[in-house]
């Protein structure tokens, strides 16, 4: 507990033993509402205090100006008859035990995700001139050199330059399982060193590393409202001033055609106690709250109520096919010459994309045995979602998918095989293709069955050969493909899959926050996943996973969908039981201590349940 809530629970207690002690006094005079005085004033004066300066702010309608007028109303009926002086007091004093309750759950659940998101390194070891010394990670310059020793979190994005050691990712990823570094590899902050020393060269200033993005993301979550919360904000605004005037008729109208004013004056604040909507304002917050916590700790971040309430929404999931379903490793499987050896055409393909650093171009310079011999290469044109079009020892060669050898009139042949196809041409003829397989994630055929299992469609679209995949689709389980896609066609894709929906369902779609960006805005919530470290998906997507395990976005809906439906059962469950509680009132049938239940207790179960959330998964 805080300090502050040390103090409450002891004046819960002093109030309490006050309380006891003036029921006990045998005394039943006019002035008996003078011994329940100090017990209501010691466990309820920042109540009344609040509710008065709230008032002078023009914030009239709150549950501290409900309970005060309510309270206090209680000792007021002593001048129509028996005074509830006890029920008042007990009133105050459950409603702090309650609010108590509240701050003391939501205080659990801020540690919780504190704790699990501590990514904040205290300090960096900076090496000037030979010397290291303790610096703030935001005074650390760009190019800078850190030394990260066992124990030690990962204060900036960089890359290292000397050592090889085993990280801890567990914060950003939610995995146990360390990754080992060495000497040529980036590494992200918010990682803890487990083994080696590790120097490191800053890449990015504190501001722009990944912990403060993330960190970022997290604590702005909140502000980023879904439906069901801005409903209890609308509902509240125009609710309890609908129920202050309800009361107000409730202790006038009838008394003047049945008499009886003490008793519909007593009727009318029982009214007021039941009708406080601090179990709604309080609980369905904290369960998207809890939620969204929860997620986090599984290494998935989800940047606001909304996308969460989205995803649980989603019945449609289209994926992109590279580095998201696969590794995105590729690897040469077939070489198809003509009029040239092998060696040659691989040397040639080699050549051509030896200034790219994308996978298929590596797989190609892994081929060919390492860097192919840069000088030979002049002027190069990535020639976007075709290939690519360079000069080799003064000769034009294209390289690329079947487009860009229809473009140059390059005749190529059919392509039947289950792996991407480079083809290349040489001064505008064809000099043969060379087939590269990319591998399936091991968890992504048990991913896409656990979407299906939850009736939710999946899709696929690629750039690859409708061969590719078509193979991929049968092996995953995939509803439906869309093959050789260019950058925009996916977005064409995807805008054409939206006009399709029927009904109220959501489209997510998963790409790597890269190359998708487009994409990952243009649908219902886009997520990037594998985004350990990448910018672009932090930024771009709603939601981040931030390891590579496909089977992480099973686990986001999962946890989405619990918690919207711990939001809708403390709903129903408020609405119902105080819409009881106050038809009871208003007949007369129910009296203070049931109205207690229906306001506090109804709060404390609320806020019980949506506790749940932050254990979702």
């Amino acid at each position: 507990m805080t300090k502050r809530q040390k103090t409450m629970l002891l004046r819960i207690i002093i109030g309490a033993v006050l309380l006891i002690a003036a029921v006990l006094v045998p005394y039943e005079g006019p002035w008996r509402f003078a011994l329940f005085l100090p017990a209501y004033f010691t466990v309820g004066w920042d109540v009344l205090w609040r509710a008065v300066r709230n008032i002078a702010n023009g914030q009239v309608f709150d549950e501290n100006f409900l309970m005060a007028l309510a309270t206090m109303g209680a000792f007021c009926t002593g001048f129509f008859g028996e005074g509830e002086y006890p029920e008042a007091v007990f009133v105050m004093l459950f409603y702090q035990v309650g609010e108590l309750f509240q701050g003391y759950a939501v205080g659990k659940s801020r540690r919780s995700i504190s704790s699990l998101m501590d990514l904040r390194p205290d300090y960096a070891n900076l090496e000037t001139d030979g010397e290291v010394a303790q610096v703030d990670p935001e005074d650390v310059p760009v190019g800078g050199v850190i030394v990260v020793k066992p124990g030690e979190k990962i204060p900036l994005d960089g890359t290292v330059i000397e050592g090889s050691s085993t990280l801890n990712t567990a914060a950003l990823t939610g995995e146990s399982m360390p990754r080992s570094v060495g000497a040529g590899e980036s590494v992200p902050s918010g990682c803890v060193n487990l083994s080696g020393v590790l120097r490191i060269r800053v890449e990015k200033e504190f501001g722009e590393s990944t912990v403060a993005k993330i960190l970022d993301l997290v604590e702005n979550a909140s502000s980023k409202k879904a439906r069901a919360e801005n409903f209890i904000t609308r509902f509240a605004r125009y609710y309890t001033p609908a129920v202050v005037i309800g009361a107000v008729l409730l202790a006038v109208i009838p008394p003047l055609f049945m008499g009886g004013w003490g008793q519909w004056v007593q009727r009318a604040l029982t009214f007021l106690v039941v009708s406080c909507p601090c179990a709604l304002v309080i609980s369905v917050p904290l369960s998207f709250f809890g939620g969204i916590g929860g997620a986090s700790r599984q290494g998935i971040l989800i940047k606001g109520g909304n996308y969460m309430e989205a995803l649980a929404a989603a019945d449609m999931v289209v994926f992109d096919k590279t580095g998201t379903l696969t590794q995105g490793v590729f690897k040469v499987t077939e070489i198809h010459p003509e009029g040239m050896s092998e060696k040659e055409l691989l040397e040639l393909a080699a050549l051509a994309e030896s200034w790219s650093d994308h996978p298929i171009s590596r797989s190609l310079k892994e081929a060919w045995g390492g860097e192919p011999d840069r000088s030979r290469v002049g002027e190069a044109e990535e020639l976007s979602g075709r290939g690519v079009r360079v000069q080799v020892d003064g000769r034009t060669v294209c390289a690329g998918n079947r487009r860009l050898m229809d473009e140059i009139g390059a005749r190529c042949p059919e392509n039947t095989a289950a792996g991407t196809v480079v083809h290349v041409a040489v001064d505008g003829a064809y000099a043969g293709h060379i087939i590269i397989a990319d591998q399936l994630k091991a968890d992504s055929k048990d991913a896409v069955k656990e979407l299906r299992e939850r009736g939710i469609k999946t899709v696929m679209l690629t750039g690859d050969s409708k061969a590719a995949g078509e193979a991929a689709t049968r092996e995953l389980g995939i509803d439906q493909v869309h093959t050789e896609l260019m950058p925009a066609g996916k977005v064409g894709m995807v805008e054409k899959l939206l006009g399709e929906r029927t009904g109220r369902g959501r489209l997510a779609f998963v790409g790597d926050g890269i190359n998708d960006a487009p994409v990952l805005s243009r649908a219902d919530v886009g997520i990037a996943m594998g985004a350990l470290g990448s910018d672009a998906a932090i930024e771009a997507a709603d939601v981040v996973l931030m390891d590579d395990k496909p089977s992480k976005l099973s686990l986001a809906i999962r946890i989405s969908r619990r918690t919207i439906a711990i939001v809708k059962e403390n709903i129903w469950f408020a609405l119902g039981v105080k819409g009881l509680v106050l038809l009871l009132t208003a007949l007369g049938v129910t009296g203070m201590w049931l109205a207690v239940f229906a306001d506090v207790g109804v709060m404390v179960l609320a806020v019980l349940n949506a506790t749940r959330a932050l254990s979702a998964r």
